[in-house]
């Protein structure tokens, strides 16, 4: 037999052990050599013949992390993933037509192409973990499930949830996917491999009569038509066929092929080899690079996050305390400090929601609650790895509270500050020990954005900076270090597209259609309904603060809104009216030429303070903007940020778009002096 690499064999008692460990790597990936491997060694299963198989992972916390991404960027043609997933199809029918019974050991992470190959095994068995997920994330990258996932995975658990699954990415805890039917059985890690030897023991018992019934059913294409309508209404409200095709498709080929197993491995082949290709495919995978190259960030410094314990948060606003929420749901202490017994009233009960929805079980729920403490008094302070100051932004209260902080912060501790754009130097002047302040600046809603700007200041130690990025993944996020600079990174580029989007509001558009056009552009959320979410005040600080730097004027209609305390979704009123956290939004027509000029307008005001960034050095190239507007601010992925786009308009056309801006709407559309330096592979 040719010599394995990435697979061992071993045979005891009768079974053998089939034990997939990539070398030099920390998690297992299924590239082609690891699937072709995977058939020599089915050879030679075939030939020993043994009771049963026991497919495990040879490291010591995850099965497989799915398939490896790296290759997806060398593929040049539709006819290339086609032979790739072809190769692949046709190794993993070979598990699955095993004349013995086979059962997959989970010990951790299962997803994309590790679920598919562990589907492809008569039975799976999963270590109960937390933290550990199973899954089919393959439409985060702009494709789905392609080595057969699609097919097997409804054959499992039924076309509803099965579909539910694979459409939304969503990973399950390993209890949630025993329920759900995706693993036979949950059990503690000490029990995994006797219970795979009890489930191989076993056999299956037939399906119910209910089940039965419902095979029948989806038999019929009238019957899967209408279920696909149903859940396209569904998807139609989360995301674009145009910008993400993916699940689309996959419901497409369910409706078509889902009574003919042959069919849809078929359709499912040729479906993603053609997405695999797609401008929105490379551009998700380039995010995907991008995010797991922040995640390295603490690493390469050396910092260890494990010494993170208790952060001490200073005011109990809507940041303030959601942070400290946020913190607790990652298994630190959290005291949080306001001198307003109402605020950590409120703090408290958000915090209380965020446990129940995440964590489920109330015992969970209350463990997370007795690490968090409301401290009017300040004395979490002392203790604290971390003093994070999250008051109003106002530089004379921030650099009190440090002033304060400093004289009983313990040695060691990292004071930060989440201010969303007050330079560090002017902060840290009157410190004893200026090198200990960065900025932490987190993004709302802190549950949901994955980005935090490390904010380097002048005065900013190295040390210091290292500790705040390894802070920042000890709590799962996404760390960018950042210039101090007014608005750092993403409120510098943000904010001149939300406050053109006050100058089209002030024109008379309606704020339905300038959030509709940018929602057609791919932005998660319209700039208009944005600001009302931000807080029209905070807006208007830091518009103020940037204009002051970079010149320009905020429209008078914003400080209108401030002056007359509509600040938006917080006081239930700002540009549109909230009800029950939903902004009230009317019908209003317009048509595509009107959308796109709109587009071109908000787009291009983002696009040209990109340039001005990177012209000035607030992050240190195009990849780090691109991954800091697109995981900060919600820049459309599919575009794979701004620099990206400018790439694909193509550097001169987009400058010649900025001549016909500047003329029909003034200065503001001058392309900027980096326009002139910029350097981008084209």
């Amino acid at each position: 037999m040719a010599q394995l690499n990435n697979w061992r064999i071993n045979s005891e008692s009768g079974w053998c052990r089939l034990t997939l460990d990539v070398p030099r790597a920390s998690q297992n990936v299924l590239s082609a050599e690891v699937i072709a491997e995977l058939d020599i060694a089915l050879e030679q299963i075939e030939r020993d013949a043994p009771n049963a198989v026991l497919l495990c992972s040879g490291k010591e916390r995850g099965f497989v992390a799915g398939a490896d991404v790296r290759e997806f960027a060398k593929i040049e043609s539709g006819e290339q993933a086609a032979e790739a997933l072809a190769s692949a199809h046709r190794v993993f029918a070979r598990l699955e037509a095993l004349p013995m019974p086979s059962v997959a050991l989970i010990n951790g992470h299962c997803l994309g192409g590790g679920l598919e190959l562990a589907l492809a095994c008569d039975f799976r068995v999963a270590a109960d973990s937390e933290s550990a997920r199973i899954g089919l994330p393959e439409v985060l990258l702009g494709i789905h499930p392609g080595f057969g996932g699609s097919v097997r995975l409804i054959e499992t658990i039924g076309a509803p949830a099965a579909l539910q699954l694979m459409l939304s990415g969503r990973g399950l805890a390993p209890r949630s996917a025993r329920r759900l039917g995706v693993v036979d059985y949950a059990v503690p890690m000490r029990q995994l491999e006797s219970a795979a030897r009890y489930a191989v023991s076993r056999p299956r018992l037939p399906d119910g009569k209910l089940k039965g019934l419902w095979k029948t059913v989806m038999a019929s294409l009238p019957a899967r038509a209408l279920m696909c309508a149903f859940i396209k209404r569904q998807l139609r409200a989360r995301v674009r066929r145009e910008h993400y095709p993916a699940p689309y498709q996959l419901l497409e080929l369910w409706r078509r092929h889902g009574n003919d197993r042959e069919a849809m491995f078929a359709a499912e082949r040729e479906s993603v080899a053609q997405l695999i290709t797609s401008a929105a495919s490379r551009n998700l995978v380039k995010l995907f690079f991008l995010r797991e190259k922040l995640k390295k960030i603490p690493k390469e410094t050396g910092k260890e996050t494990a010494h993170f314990s208790h952060i001490h948060v200073i005011g109990a606003g809507v940041m303030g305390g959601d942070i400290a929420a946020w913190c607790v749901l990652r298994g630190l202490r959290a005291t949080l400090h306001d001198s307003n017994p109402a605020a950590l009233a409120n703090a408290m009960k958000r915090a209380h929601n965020l446990f129940r929805r995440r964590l489920k079980s109330p015992r969970l729920v209350q463990r997370a609650l007795d690490r968090f403490q409301p401290d009017p008094a300040g004395d979490g302070a002392r203790r604290a790895d971390v003093i994070l100051e999250a008051i109003v932004e106002d530089r004379a209260a921030k650099a009190a509270v440090f002033a304060e902080a400093q004289k009983v912060a313990r040695s060691g501790a990292l004071l930060a500050t989440n201010t969303s754009g007050i330079p560090l130097e002017e902060l840290a002047s009157g410190l004893r020990a200026p090198g200990q302040l960065v900025g932490l600046h987190f993004f709302n809603p802190v549950a949901r954005m994955q980005l935090i700007e490390v904010v380097r200041g002048e005065q900013s130690s190295p040390d210091s900076l290292a500790a705040a990025a390894a802070f920042a993944a000890r709590i799962g996020r996404l760390p960018l270090a950042v210039k101090s600079r007014p608005g750092f990174l993403v409120n510098r580029i943000l904010m001149p597209y939300l406050l053109e989007a006050v100058q089209l509001l002030e024109e008379g558009v309606r704020g339905e259609i300038v959030d509709r056009a940018a929602e057609q552009f791919g932005m998660a959320m319209g700039p208009v309904e944005l600001a009302d979410n931000v807080g029209l005040d905070v807006c208007m600080h830091v518009a103020r603060n940037l204009t002051k730097t970079y010149g320009g004027e905020a429209p008078g209609m914003l400080a209108q809104k401030v002056e007359g305390g509509n600040l938006g979704k917080k006081t239930g009123e700002g540009f549109y009216r909230w009800t029950r956290g939903k902004a009230q939004k009317e019908k209003a027509d317009s048509d595509a030429r009107t959308l796109a000029a709109i587009e071109e307008r908000l787009i291009f005001r983002m696009l040209n303070e990109s340039v001005a960034c990177l012209n000035e050095g607030i992050v240190d190239g195009a990849d780090s903007l691109d991954a800091g507007m697109v995981f900060g601010a919600g820049f459309a992925p599919f575009r794979g940020g701004p620099v990206a786009y400018i790439i694909e308009q193509g550097q001169e056309a987009a400058l010649r778009r900025f001549d016909g801006l500047q003329e029909r709407y003034g200065e503001r559309f001058a392309p900027c002096a980096g326009w002139k330096e910029l350097q981008l592979g084209e």
